[in-house]
């Protein structure tokens, strides 16, 4: 079953310790990555749609799908009228997934670009209108610290747009990122979302939170 396949793929996702071990697990699923999390009912990357919908006006970009994965999220925003939209993913398999994605016969993503949350980010900053990141601060993935590069990319009145899940996000120190930011100026918080099911169907104590903060 798909069920049971996509509660192992992401057992060995969660248990990588190292950046090269997470990349390897992600390259061995990439080809059943969207099948599989959809038997799941994964609701992320089209959830967030609604956030970014919310807080930027269609067609002001361009946009970052930070951690983007195979690119679930780009399409739903090209039909939403976003034009401009750059993913970013440490793994080489989920990038080329993610780039054969078509809306209205289009890629779906304008750029695609290969790095690592938590260390530098291969764009000038202030570059973009807001990021957006689902399913990236979570267990065994990127650390809190990344955040600082994500803001340095984006525009003062931009948008910062992401989840992170329950189980890190005290033992990964993520308000005191968001206190440091918010004491140097550099964001404020605009929205939170209650903790809500990340899986409509699995995993039922999956739990995260979406979080709005506007750059400054």
């Amino acid at each position: 079953m798909n069920f049971d396949k996509a509660n192992a793929a992401l057992d060995s996702v969660y248990s990588a310790d190292s950046p090269e071990g997470l990349a390897k697990a992600y390259a061995e699923w990439a080809a059943t990555y969207d099948s599989e999390t959809a038997s799941l009912g994964y609701l992320l990357p089209f959830l967030i749609t609604a956030w970014v919908a919310r807080h930027v006006p269609a067609g002001e970009g361009p946009l970052l799908d930070a951690g983007c994965g195979t690119g679930l999220s780009g399409p739903s925003l090209k039909a939403l009228g976003y034009d401009h939209i750059a993913g970013l993913d440490l793994s080489d398999d989920m990038l080329k997934i993610a780039g054969s994605r078509q809306a209205g016969g289009k890629p779906a993503y304008s750029e695609l670009k290969k790095a690592m949350l938590g260390g530098p980010l291969p764009w000038p900053e202030r570059h973009f209108r807001a990021f957006f990141s689902t399913g990236v601060f979570t267990i065994g993935h990127a650390p809190a610290s990344g955040l600082h590069e994500l803001v340095r990319v984006t525009k003062a009145g931009g948008h910062a747009i992401f989840t992170v899940r329950d189980q890190v996000f005290e033992s990964g120190g993520f308000q005191a990122v968001f206190d440091e930011l918010e004491r140097a100026r550099k964001w404020r918080l605009v929205e939170q979302s209650p903790w809500f099911r990340c899986y409509a169907i699995g995993d039922p104590e999956a739990l995260v939170k979406t979080f709005v903060f506007e750059v400054m």
